[in-house]
């Protein structure tokens, strides 16, 4: 049952997963309108706005009202309203780790030193150096980098004593902008580890697919 509740989930959010999507709700939530309204207030054509507003009506997010060869949308009932405004709020904070992140990145490059890929690869080569990867171990599961060995971030506190003291470590997670890999570093030099992050993550290296390695 709770297998069958995430995938519903999933799914809902997959269907709130396109900027247009959202950009609808959001002007259906102040009434209702009819296709043509919402295509010209979203800057879309006709065509597109109603097949993004099909997707939205299958996942039960909006109902449709005929009025002759007009279609009126509006939102379903539910606390839809509050799901956009939690997702605004999330996004508003999001884009204040990432403003922190980057004036840390001025205050304190110490803690925030990278090390370049050819660099890493290079590191790798002559075995001076561990890899870390601080994604959780379902992401870790589907892709890594060669090499890496996975301590979740939320974990790490508890599992520095199966790293390696003697040797360097190289944190990474998704991308430039996943703040794990920096706290990572933090954690590690807090624990008397000589560490550095891999600024790039896993997005950037080529041959990594959804299947692994």
């Amino acid at each position: 049952m709770k297998t069958q509740q995430h995938q519903h989930i999933a799914d809902l959010a997959r269907t709130l997963g396109h900027a247009h999507r959202l950009n609808l709700l959001e002007q259906i939530s102040g009434g209702e309108l009819a296709v043509e309204q919402l295509a010209q207030q979203c800057q879309l054509s006709v065509a597109n706005a109603s097949q993004h507003l099909q997707h939205l009506r299958r996942t039960g997010f909006v109902q449709t009202r005929r009025d002759g060869k007009r279609v009126f949308y509006r939102l379903s009932a539910g606390p839809i309203p509050e799901v956009l405004v939690a997702l605004g709020q999330l996004a508003a904070f999001n884009r204040a780790a990432i403003r922190d992140l980057m004036s840390d990145s001025l205050s304190a490059p110490e803690q925030l030193e990278a090390i370049s890929r050819e660099e890493l690869l290079e590191r790798l080569q002559d075995h001076s150096v561990t890899l870390l990867d601080v994604r959780p171990a379902e992401e870790f599961a589907q892709g890594h980098l060669p090499g890496a060995i996975n301590i979740p971030f939320a974990e790490l506190q508890q599992r520095l004593g199966e790293l390696p003291a003697q040797q360097e470590v190289v944190a990474y997670c998704r991308g430039p902008w996943c703040v794990f890999s920096r706290d990572a570093v933090a954690a590690l030099k807090a624990g008397g580890f000589r560490a550095r992050h891999y600024l790039q993550g896993i997005e950037q290296w080529p041959g990594i697919s959804d299947k692994g390695l």
